[in-house]
């Protein structure tokens, strides 16, 4: 970079600096207008307490010294590095970035002396900051998961990517397009901000109108064959001349729109299903607002799974039905079942869990966002609303992957003022469902907080006390090694509750994509183990690891426990006539229209 290029550069950092300013003092009213005192004072106070948390932490010295010692050192090698950096001489890096850290694959953190030292310097700084957490001898495990992922949290917000004079990139997409880029990251930040909701801000990761809903997503043909206040149901067109005689019911998450099992042509698990031979129902949750509030837990299982079970046995004639449950669904699949069994009730002949929480004892880093400091704010805030805002819950998601669903959005929309790039599952993602705000609560407090459902009695179903241990089904569980949402070792735990036969399968990759992984084209691999082992690592130890997607090791459980083949099954009946084609209206409603 030459001196007039420089004298560019700032020239427009000055300008982008008087405008964002500007923009930033229009933020500030718009949010001062927006919340009264009141409302900052609920949303900031959450009564952490420091003198609280020092109490239960106690400081290795020694640890402590050789860590300080130990980053001095480092801190002179690059400084001395630096200056042979800038003298044109070769060196080795002090520290360089974890494998896989796309923030920094642009050729000039290395090539640029510049450039390269704010990276090792950041990343210097990273480590010490983790290292200074490693110190410390925590007396509650929950407190130390929570300091290591706020920790995170600020060392990744901290990154000189996420800055406009520290990203190589962003420096030269300023001189080619002349501080257009800014000009237009500041419209999309404006847009966001209008769009979002006063608790969380709402990054765009893919345009509303990148897809349609029936077209190229939520692809699959069939009808909505029955309709409540809180489900539609929809049955697929059958592809085949014979299907199987037990019917499948899907019952995705309330807090996710269904069509992520239904995507385009070649990812869809439910095109691959009805291509099987089997006839598949799936439960598309309606989005809600603020009319069901008092909407009870109960429902969802009253209204939603056992009232889909209905209309599936009727339309199929058939006794029993095959039932598969994604995380959420999974749990209250798993609670409609635990009733049905107190019920004496056994029309669910298989189970099916994918990445599903029965026991939340270990629920990952999402309960690093619970406590009981921030709960009563959570119940407040809920309970103004009559929902739980669905782009808060994205948004708490994005930030458990913050770099690639945060800050690599910030940087591309904000910085460079890139439109997002059209991509089916970030657009599923973006897609956020309200949570009607007593059946949150409940969801919240009892799971998350009390863990009550693998205590045998210890959640009620219309005032039927359930117990998981009195299931007797046969039951396949999924899991997938990187999820952090689901942890697989807490999947592990939950399928221990349930029959001793149960099958348990770890895929590979993470919350989604291990479990959309077509079967043509093998991705991923699967572990499989035919034994349940008192812990997840025995069952690891003794996996075999096969290549290619675990939806052909599903099917070949599935299809035994579905009947002989019959001929095809024509969409509903005289009781249940195709109300509208699928996908329904119930998926179509966004956020922004409610």
């Amino acid at each position: 970079m030459n001196q007039e290029e420089k004298h560019q550069v700032l020239d427009y950092i000055d300008k982008f600096s008087t405008v964002f300013n500007s923009m930033m003092q229009e933020v500030t009213k718009r949010i001062v207008n927006q919340q009264n005192a009141t409302d900052l004072d609920r949303y900031l106070n959450t009564d952490f307490d420091p003198q609280e948390l020092a109490s239960k932490v106690q400081v290795n010295p020694k640890k402590f010294v050789e860590q300080q010692l130990a980053f001095m050192e480092k801190q002179q090698q690059l400084w001395q590095n630096a200056s042979k950096a800038f003298m044109g001489e070769e060196f080795a890096p002090v520290i360089s970035e974890p494998k896989g850290d796309k923030r920094f694959g642009d050729d000039d953190w290395q090539g640029n002396p510049g450039f390269n030292y704010l990276k090792q310097a950041y990343l210097l700084n990273a480590e010490y900051m983790h290292q200074l957490v490693d110190v410390l001898e925590f007396e509650d495990k929950k407190v130390e998961q929570q300091v290591r992922f706020y920790t995170r949290q600020f060392i990744n917000s901290l990154s000189p990517s996420n800055y406009v004079l520290t990203n190589p990139e962003v420096c030269r997409e300023i001189l080619t397009t002349q501080g257009e880029n800014l000009a237009k990251g500041i419209d999309n930040f404006m847009h966001d901000l209008e769009r979002s909701p006063n608790e969380a801000f709402k990054i765009t990761q893919v345009a509303e109108d990148a897809f349609q809903l029936g077209e190229q997503l939520a692809y699959t043909p069939g009808d909505v064959v029955f309709e409540n206040h809180l489900i539609q149901l929809i049955q697929y067109k059958a592809t085949t001349s014979k299907v199987f005689e037990v019917p499948l019911l899907i019952v995705p998450p309330f807090i996710n729109k269904y069509y992520i099992l239904d995507l385009d042509e070649k990812k869809s698990l439910v095109k691959w299903l009805v291509d099987q031979g089997y006839t598949v129902f799936m439960i598309s949750w309606v989005n809600p607002d603020d009319s069901y509030r008092s909407l009870p837990f109960d429902d969802y299982i009253n209204k939603g799974v056992i009232a889909a079970l209905d209309a599936v046995q009727d339309i199929s004639k058939s006794k029993t039905v095959n039932a598969t449950g994604y995380c959420v669904g999974g749990t209250v699949l798993a609670m409609t079942q635990a009733y049905l069994a107190a019920k004496n009730d056994k029309r669910i002949h298989s189970l099916t869990f994918f990445t599903t929480l029965l026991d939340f004892s270990e629920p990952g880093e999402v309960g690093n966002y619970i406590s009981e400091h921030t709960l009563p704010m959570l119940e407040q805030t809920i309970e103004s609303k009559g929902y739980f805002d669905g782009r808060i819950l994205a948004l708490s998601f994005s930030m458990l992957r913050e770099n690639n669903l945060f800050w690599s959005f910030f940087i591309e929309n904000y910085l460079k003022g890139k439109d997002p790039t059209p991509f089916d599952i970030l657009y599923w993602n973006s897609d956020s469902t309200n949570v009607p705000a007593e059946a949150f609560l409940f969801y919240l407090k009892n799971m998350y907080m009390e863990n009550r459902l693998v205590e045998a009695g210890g959640i009620t179903i219309n005032d039927t006390p359930i117990d998981l241990s009195k299931i007797d089904t046969s039951c396949y569980c999924l899991a997938a090694q990187a999820d952090h949402i689901v942890l697989w070792q807490s999947a592990f735990q939950g399928a221990k509750k349930l029959p001793e036969d149960t099958r348990f399968v770890m895929t590979e990759s993470g919350h989604v994509a291990g479990v959309i992984n077509p079967i043509d084209k093998g991705k991923y691999p699967h572990w499989i183990n035919d034994s349940l082992p008192e812990t997840p690592e025995e069952w690891l130890e003794k996996a075999t690891r096969v290549k290619g997607s675990w939806w052909g090791d599903w099917h070949a459980w599935l299809s035994a426990r579905s009947g002989d083949k019959r001929k095809a099954r024509s969409i509903g009946n005289r009781k249940y006539s195709a109300l509208e084609d699928a996908p329904g209206q119930y998926v179509k409603r966004r956020l922004d229209t409610l």
